[in-house]
């Protein structure tokens, strides 16, 4: 039997596990416009994702004074939570996060999300005793900083080299070199993949099978 490679795998939540990237672009588009600001592409309000939410807001929106972000939030908050109950996780994921688990993986979420709206995904999605840490962008820093992985690696005492990161965008895999741990990336959220390779992935998963059968053999 091959040696486990890992002891930790770290997963981003929006557009990793969560097949709620589209969703999240339009309602920062439509807190945009809401403050008055210009409706970002939604390649631009995409690429924000991930991040913090006010650290994003404020990079989807460079013409909205900063005086404006606290409603800005309100409003993003508003569209969010009217729409939250229309988004599941993607396809594939629960068999995955189950068959880790079974083997005895430590699991951990490391998300741009704020605290209540990670609980209250997880909560949706049916996964509150899944994993066995998380970390939202209001409880440390944000991604692309490192503070996130090394606290989550500090408390479920793991080494950054037996640490993998799994993410959908340049934030996630930054972070996690940031960190110095390795990661895997995924195609079906909201960067371009083509912009993983400086980062030094271990592979790009274009689907969650493809992802469950990379973790099989090299987990």
């Amino acid at each position: 039997m091959t040696q486990r490679r890992f002891d930790l795998i770290a997963f981003d939540w929006d557009g990793t596990l969560f097949d709620s990237t589209a969703i999240i672009a339009r309602c920062i588009q439509a807190a945009v416009c809401d403050v008055g600001g210009k409706q970002p592409t939604f390649e631009a309000a995409s690429y924000v994702i991930g991040m913090g939410l006010m650290q994003a807001l404020a990079h989807a929106a460079p013409d909205v004074p900063p005086e404006r972000y606290p409603q800005l939030g309100q409003r993003y908050r508003h569209h969010y939570f009217a729409i939250q109950h229309e988004i599941s996780l993607f396809e594939g994921v629960l068999p995955l996060l189950s068959e880790l688990k079974a083997q005895a993986y430590r699991l951990a979420v490391a998300t741009g999300k704020s605290r209540r709206g990670l609980d209250e995904a997880l909560a949706s999605a049916e996964l509150s005793g899944m994993f066995d840490a998380s970390r939202t962008a209001d409880q440390t820093a944000g991604k692309p900083d490192p503070l996130m992985l090394r606290e989550l690696m500090a408390e479920l005492d793991v080494l950054p080299e037996r640490t993998l990161m799994i993410g959908d965008t340049t934030h996630d895999l930054q972070m996690a070199l940031n960190a110095g741990c390795a990661s895997v990336g995924v195609s079906y959220g909201a960067h371009e993949s083509d912009d993983f390779d400086a980062l030094r992935p271990l592979f790009v998963a274009h689907t969650v099978g493809q992802l469950q059968n990379w973790l099989r053999a090299n987990g």
